[in-house]
């Protein structure tokens, strides 16, 4: 295996090998967060509070169609770093490919289904008239562009889970800076509206895509990907399933839940659909240190286990639980802090601020439970538990929260009460969360499977 490609991280003082890897991973979601940010920011500002209520509404839907797929590809990548760190690669290299042959069944899938079930989802969630024709083209073309979305997902997360995180942060630099100059071409420059912003992103992966095929099928390549060798191998998808399975059902139930409160944000009109998106692009920033964390602990718990050291990846834990989480903290209190103006840079309309601004204020603050419910379902889904993450977030972050919402929005239709319930809902979680982490015996998951 090549050094420069993969990385054995069973080797080494346990903090600095995790805040290696973490880095990149981190700067990663940076450039993911900032040019997100940009996408709205260009419209916002060019294109008015309308189509940014338009582009604004899809984080949930996105994440309802693509999130079960996606918890498919975390199972893939804890058995590749599972079968890496166990020295056993040739059944690696065999869920290496079977990984990419799911992932190009899912993007087909997602193509098709997106394309023509949008119009009925949109109207279902209660989207605004003003806005929902502009919502229908965003998303169809977002949609067109599923394949790539998926494929990049795929190959990035096979690179992590060998230990590379840096590649994968090169090419979304590269993909961040041509997303940001085809959004100022085509919608600053030519005014094409919303529909090619969305065509701006699908390029941008697509060509992300290219670059991690290019890499991953090179001659030199440490673990080399070969398009004949790419197919399904029954034995291995189980594998790759059963341990995919929990996380996908996970995101796919919760995102229901997400787009349910997207559907009561759409019922307060075009300034909450425009602040809540605003919003939702502010706590992606505070989110960066928790998902950079919760990943580099999947791998480094995973690959630590396959080797059997497992002192090694209780330290790893540790460490990563407490540094996530004062990081997630103290970004989430600066950004409440300064919220007001920074929900301005993307529309200065007074309505739009001050719903942004109460939303930031009301949920930012709990930033610390959001990471800590975080960084342990990324232990678990490392140690092969990924059941119990997909329990205790079903039971608080989509019955509960829907519960709440059901009651409360009938009770006091306000979107204050709204914001609350991720506050509510988090810090359940991390309750449930704390007691399974010191009262279970996690390090023996693969062992137990």
């Amino acid at each position: 295996m090549a050094a420069a490609q993969t990385q054995d991280l069973t080797q080494g003082d346990i903090r600095g090998v995790l805040l290696r890897f973490a880095a990149p991973l981190f700067l990663s979601q940076l450039f993911q967060q900032l040019y997100n940010s940009v996408d709205s920011l260009i419209v916002g500002n060019y294109l008015g509070k309308e189509a940014l209520a338009a582009v604004s509404s899809s984080g949930s839907l996105i994440f309802l169609m693509v999130g079960f797929f996606g918890g498919i590809a975390i199972g893939a990548g804890v058995v590749i770093s599972r079968y890496f760190g166990a020295r056993e690669y040739d059944r690696m290299s065999l869920a290496i490919h079977t990984s990419i042959a799911f992932g190009l069944c899912a993007g087909v899938f997602l193509t098709v289904f997106g394309v023509l079930m949008t119009p009925a989802i949109l109207r279902w969630m209660g989207t605004a008239p003003d806005v929902i024709d502009r919502s229908v083209l965003y998303f169809r073309v977002y949609f067109y562009g599923a394949v790539p979305l998926v494929m990049y997902n795929t190959l990035t997360g096979i690179m992590r889970a060998l230990g590379d995180s840096r590649r994968p942060l090169y090419y979304l630099i590269f993909s961040s800076l041509l997303n940001v100059a085809l959004d100022l071409l085509f919608v600053a420059k030519l005014g094409m509206g919303v529909g090619s912003a969305a065509a701006a992103t699908a390029i941008a992966q697509g060509a992300s895509m290219l670059l991690c095929f290019a890499a991953l099928t090179k001659k030199s390549a440490a673990v080399r990907v070969e398009w004949r060798r790419i197919g399904f191998d029954r034995a291995m998808l189980r594998e790759i399933v059963r341990n995919g399975i929990p996380a996908g059902v996970q995101n796919s139930v919760i995102s229901i839940a997400n787009v349910l409160v997207q559907t009561y944000i759409n019922s307060f009109g075009s300034d909450a659909m425009a602040a809540c998106g605003s919003y939702s692009k502010l706590e992606g920033f505070c989110f960066l240190p928790v998902v950079s964390f919760s990943a580099a602990l999947t791998t480094v718990i995973s690959q630590n286990l396959g080797a059997k050291r497992y002192d090694r990846a209780k330290q790893a834990a540790r460490f990563g639980i407490a540094f996530c989480l004062i990081l997630a903290e103290l970004i989430g209190l600066t950004i409440a802090n300064f919220a007001p103006t920074l929900i301005g840079v993307f529309n200065d309309d007074p309505g739009v601020v001050a719903i942004g601004a109460r939303q930031c204020r009301t949920e930012l603050p709990f930033f610390f439970a959001l990471s800590f419910s975080h960084c342990i379902a990324g232990i678990c889904r490392g140690a092969g538990k990924a059941k119990v993450s997909m329990l205790i977030m079903l039971s608080t972050w989509c019955v509960c929260r829907i519960l709440y919402l059901t009651v409360t929005m009938r009770i006091i239709h306000e979107i204050r009460f709204l914001f609350f319930a991720y506050p509510i809902t988090w810090s359940l979680s991390s309750v449930l969360f704390l007691i399974y982490y010191l009262k279970s015996d996690w390090i023996h998951g693969f062992d137990d499977a």
